[in-house]
């Protein structure tokens, strides 16, 4: 979905947004609090399909491990 950079890229976006939302004072405001959680919510999905993608390959290979060991047999 998103590479590593892109995912540190968008968290940085948040952490600032936030810094000069509260300096600002504009946190209140309806629509910059919608980008912001829309943000964040992405960093949060990746980080989930991330984990979730990596958990598939390795059952993955190991599924294809056990596979070749049954016809080498």
């Amino acid at each position: 979905m998103l590479s590593d950079k892109q995912s540190l890229l968008l968290c940085g976006i948040t952490a600032g947004g936030i810094f000069v939302g509260g300096i600002l004072d504009v946190l209140t405001n309806f629509i910059v609090l919608t980008i912001l959680t829309i943000v964040f919510f992405t960093v949060i999905a990746n980080l989930m399909y991330t984990k979730l993608n990596q958990a598939n390959a390795v059952e993955k290979e190991i599924g294809t491990d056990n596979y070749d060991e049954k016809e080498s047999v």
